[in-house]
């Protein structure tokens, strides 16, 4: 009998798991008559708030929202600059493109894959606004570098934390030297949503206050101040949401143990593994190793019934088209992003994998991993 598929996203199993208390917290939406910027929505955004130790969480429409009211709250626009990274998801600079800025991509650090602040302070110039730092695949980024750059060269600073909510530093936490966080509800995050989602968090409440202006028309009390949007975190949304919360910091720590076994299973494998930081909390959004025979392995592993998909193959500044006719600038070279981006697999990774399906997953790549080893070993005379 053939063996069960692997998939690469465990949410319909997450479902399952909370069913109870999903359908509990949709239906008594769905009977209270409110669906927009309800009371779900203002206990979500406490809740939120208090779980990464902020004064304010605003909840918006998506990730990509986030970033962009974030952007227009502090004004940016045509002219300016904002540094960030092309190894990311299109949003990231994408929101940049938005509000009329001009993304600056700068390398990343070759083992963590996050931006490399040894390289920043040579992006900056007279136009300079802010540093988007990304926490890719659930590792924060070495914030106390960026940050001591940003306050050197009086910088704002926003994360993208699409990836990474519950993540921490060995010594700072996510939000703690930043002027705002960003992140995305979309179902295959860390924690998500039945649709899309996004919330911006911050201790600056002049932020909290604009970001909610702009999500809702331009308006707080019926009384339009400004041009505004509508990016609304729905009441269905955030009353799952809140249900799924308590449960993120196990979620997390299952992640980080399924880590763990791929770490010690692989480590002598031709693969490279993910490097991290001694002391952060990193929470595996994805698990992510390179090879050069990328497309072999993911191909080997399709074959056995186990799904591995790549993220980000192809980095921004090389995607077709860029920089769709708006302003983009390169600073340096970005060689390290276009290797990392022709070689990386992102193995399945989420808190419903069973030890079984990891230990299949492992066999199935140290089975793959001795086909290279003596398709590289010399012809014996």
């Amino acid at each position: 009998m053939a063996a069960q598929k692997i998939g690469f996203y465990g949410h319909v199993r997450q479902y399952h798991d909370l069913k109870a208390e999903l359908d509990g917290a949709i239906q008594s939406v769905l009977e209270s008559g409110t669906y927009v910027l309800g009371p779900r929505v203002k206990q979500f955004e406490e809740e939120l708030a208090r779980y990464c130790n902020q004064r304010e969480a605003v909840g918006v429409n998506s990730g990509t929202d986030a970033l962009w009211l974030v952007f227009l709250a502090l004004g940016f626009g045509p002219g300016d600059e904002i540094i960030t990274t092309s190894n990311t998801f299109f949003a990231t600079a994408e929101a940049i493109w938005l509000v009329g800025a001009t993304p600056v991509f700068v390398d990343i650090d070759p083992k963590t894959r996050n931006i490399d602040p040894k390289l920043i302070e040579a992006a900056i110039g007279p136009r300079t606004k802010a540093i988007v730092p990304v926490h890719l695949y659930g590792q924060p980024a070495d914030m106390r570098a960026v940050v001591g750059i940003a306050k050197k060269h009086h910088l704002r600073m926003i994360e993208d934390c699409a990836q990474a909510l519950g993540a921490r530093g060995a010594d700072f936490a996510i939000g703690e030297l930043s002027d705002a966080v960003c992140t995305s509800f979309i179902i295959q995050k860390n924690l998500g949503c039945f649709g899309d989602g996004g919330a911006v968090i911050t201790d600056n409440p002049e932020i909290a206050t604009a970001v909610r202006t702009l999500r809702n028309h331009g308006s707080l009390k019926r009384s339009h101040h400004r041009l505004g949007y509508n990016s609304r975190l729905d009441e269905i949304h955030a009353a799952t949401l809140s249900v799924k919360l308590k449960h993120l910091d196990r979620w997390s720590d299952r992640r980080i143990a399924i880590a763990r076994q791929y770490d010690a299973a692989l480590a002598g494998s031709s693969l490279q593994l993910p490097s991290t930081h001694p002391g952060d909390r990193v929470v595996f959004h994805l698990y992510v190793v390179e090879t050069d025979e990328r497309d072999a392995l993911q191909s080997w592993l399709d074959a056995e019934g186990i799904t591995a998909l790549t993220h980000y193959p192809i980095a921004i500044h090389q995607q077709q088209g860029f920089p769709w006719g708006r302003p983009a600038r390169i600073s340096g070279s970005l060689g390290h992003t276009e290797r990392s981006a022709a070689r990386v697999l992102s193995l399945p990774m989420y808190p419903e994998l069973t030890d079984a399906e990891v230990s299949r997953v492992i066999e199935t790549i140290v089975a793959w991993d001795k086909t290279q080893v003596r398709a590289a070993a010399p012809a014996a005379r």
